[in-house]
C-alpha cells in the first residue's frame, strides 16, 4: 500500500548543502536533474489523488485484487470474452464478491452495460468511488447465505467470484438457487484452483475461515447433483474468443444456466 506521506521535493542530496537546483561545483547531469523533477512529480500526483478515488487508490484496488481477491481481478480481464459469449445478456449484470465496486466500476465503462454489485464482507478503506456506488445503491453489503436483496429476474446475468470458495455445500445449496433465481440468461462462477497458495492464504479475519478451493471435477459433480446445468454454448463461444485473444485465466470458470430444480442435498465437504 502506497503511503500517504507526501514526498519532500526540498529534500537535500549529497553533504554540499545543495538540493535539487545546487549550483554546487560537481555538474549535475541535465537529463538526472529533469528526470528526479519528473520521479518526484508523480509522487506527488499519487499522493493528491490518492484520497479521492484517483491514482492512488487504483494502484490499491489493484494491489488487494492481486492478494486476497485473486478471481476478483480476473473479471475485469474477461470482460471482452464475456461480452463475445454473451452479447446482449452482458446488459444487466450482478457482480457478487469482494472488492465489487471495482469491478462494477470496470463494468459501467462498458457500452450498453447496467451493472450492480453484492459485497459479502466488510469495505475496509472503502475509496470515494466505492462510497459513492454505496450510496446511489449501486453496490450493497449482504450475506450471501441469506436471500439476496433482489426481485426474481432482476439480472440478466451473474457473476460471481472469490465468494464460493469460503462456502460448505450446506450454504451453497441456498446460495446457488438464489444466484439462479435472480438471473434469467445465466451465471458465471470465478473460482480459485486448488494448488493456488495465494487464494488459500486470504485474510481469514476478513472472510472467516481459510478458503476452500475445490476442483474442476468436484464442481462438475456437485452442478450434476443439484441438477444445475451447465451452459455449453456459453462455455463454447467463450472458449473461443479465449483462443482469438490468447486469454489464459488465473482462475477455473464456469458457465451456468439459470433454470434448476434443486432438491435436499447433503454432500461430503
Amino acid at each position: 500500500m502506497m503511503s500517504r506521506r507526501p514526498v519532500n521535493l526540498s529534500r537535500r542530496f549529497g553533504d554540499s548543502g545543495g538540493g535539487l537546483f545546487s549550483s554546487s561545483k560537481s555538474k549535475t547531469s541535465p537529463a538526472l536533474s529533469v528526470g528526479l523533477i519528473i520521479l518526484g512529480g508523480l509522487f506527488l500526483i499519487g499522493y493528491v489523488y490518492k484520497g479521492s478515488g484517483g491514482f492512488g487508490s487504483r494502484l490499491e484496488s489493484f494491489s488487494r485484487l492481486q492478494g486476497d481477491s485473486l478471481c476478483t481481478g480476473e473479471v475485469p480481464r474477461a470482460i471482452p470474452i464475456l461480452k463475445k459469449a454473451y452479447g446482449d445478456s452482458l446488459h444487466k449484470v450482478l457482480h457478487v464478491g469482494p472488492d465489487t465496486c471495482y469491478v462494477v466500476s470496470k463494468l459501467l465503462k462498458e457500452e450498453e452495460t447496467e451493472a450492480w454489485g453484492i459485497e459479502p464482507y466488510d469495505i475496509e478503506d472503502a475509496d470515494a468511488n466505492c462510497k459513492a456506488l454505496i450510496r446511489k445503491g449501486i453496490v450493497r453489503m449482504a450475506d450471501i447465505k441469506f436471500p439476496l436483496p433482489y426481485r426474481p429476474k432482476a439480472f440478466s446475468l451473474v457473476i460471481i467470484s472469490d465468494a464460493l470458495d469460503f462456502l460448505s455445500p450446506r450454504y451453497l445449496n441456498k446460495t446457488l438457487p438464489d444466484l439462479a433465481r435472480v438471473s434469467t440468461d445465466g451465471i458465471v462462477i470465478f473460482t480459485g484452483f486448488p494448488d493456488n497458495k495465494k487464494a488459500k492464504g486470504a485474510d481469514v479475519s476478513k472472510y472467516g475461515k481459510t478458503a476452500k478451493m475445490r476442483s474442476s471435477s468436484w464442481w462438475v459433480r456437485y452442478f450434476l447433483q443439484i441438477n444445475l446445468e451447465e451452459n455449453d454454448a456459453a462455455s463454447k463461444k467463450f472458449a473461443q474468443a479465449s483462443t482469438k485473444s490468447s486469454y489464459i485465466p488465473n482462475c477455473q470458470i464456469f458457465h451456468l444456466k439459470s433454470s434448476m430444480d434443486f432438491h435436499d442435498i447433503t454432500l461430503n465437504y
